[in-house]
């Protein structure tokens, strides 16, 4: 039997904010994700980082400070150290996982550069809120290194750039691993920005949005679906409202004039909705389904989510 080859978005919920938390999370997570390589999805898993990547940046900023001859960690080597960690959890659950119902599967971690275009328009004007509350003079020191910093109710915190993705640098790696029957965990937390100088990735002072990332990856592997696991059942018109309704299934040109109408938030539904676009325009036969994580095993039995097509 052919396997259906899927990439799956893991949001916030199948992580949790802190070490403790995520060591918990993902055994959950892990479970869910077993449901569906038992039920003949080949997976590709890529995942969120903000409160992982915001711990990391906050604890070397705080080294920095407290032992003067240690280097600041810049956002590109904050973001590795994220997806390190945290694919280290999620193979390891995964894998105990698999391996308790009878499943010898390999399981990887793929640390994985994006580049992105040094002239996005989103350097310019940076709106990615990371690292801890600052006071007015920490804040002062970050402006004069050259970083961006935004006033908000609990003080100040530093603002970077969130880039659109242009190529996955390790996407061959990830395909090659896939089409070996591998369960692959790749492009965490968007992946590592980096821009391309010649023949030199460099870096870059910025995270990509997961959501982003996400309908990029299942574009170049050409997946049969895209699986994104968020805090929501559905996605949902008038969502938060008494009229709220959920959306069982819409195609692409729906979903354009929703994001018209402003039915998807900025910061949550939108990012998604346009991941989705994004990858069916590329892959006309695939499939998108957004639920929560509790819901999985609902989506084996195409019982739940949102279902988006061309």
């Amino acid at each position: 039997m052919s396997k259906k080859k899927t990439v799956v978005a893991l949001g916030h919920d199948a992580l949790g904010s802190t070490i403790v938390e995520q060591q918990g999370a993902v055994k959950k997570t892990a479970k869910a994700l077993a449901d569906l390589v038992e039920a003949g999805y080949q997976l590709t898993i890529t995942h969120s980082n903000g409160p992982q990547v915001s711990m990391i940046h906050k604890a070397m900023t705080e080294l920095r400070r407290i032992y003067i001859d240690y280097t600041p960690a810049p956002m590109c080597v904050c973001s590795a150290m994220s997806q390190g960690y945290v694919g280290y959890d999620i193979q390891n659950s995964l894998k105990s996982e698999l391996l308790k119902r009878g499943i010898s599967k390999p399981v990887s971690t793929i640390l994985t550069q994006v580049t992105v275009d040094p002239y996005d328009e989103s350097f310019y004007e940076p709106k990615k809120a990371i690292g801890r509350y600052m006071s007015k003079d920490d804040a002062d020191i970050e402006i004069n290194k050259g970083n961006y910093v935004i006033k908000e109710a609990d003080g100040y915190r530093r603002i970077v750039a969130a880039p659109k993705p242009i190529d996955i640098v390790e996407i061959a790696a990830i395909k090659t691993l896939s089409d070996a029957g591998q369960v692959v965990i790749a492009c965490g937390g968007g992946g590592i920005p980096v821009i391309e100088q010649q023949h030199i990735l460099k870096g870059a002072s910025a995270v990509i949005e997961k959501d982003s990332i996400a309908g990029k990856l299942s574009s170049d592997l050409k997946a049969d679906e895209l699986l994104i696991l968020t805090s929501v059942d559905y996605v949902y018109l008038n969502y938060g409202k008494d009229n709220q309704t959920p959306i069982d299934a819409m195609d692409i040109e729906e979903a354009k004039r929703l994001i018209q109408e402003g039915q998807f938030g900025e910061t949550n539904m939108l990012p998604k909705i346009l991941a989705a676009i994004e990858y069916l325009e590329q892959v006309p036969n695939g499939k998108v389904v957004i639920t929560s994580l509790d819901k999985t095993a609902d989506v084996i039995n195409k019982k739940a989510g949102t279902v988006i097509t061309k």
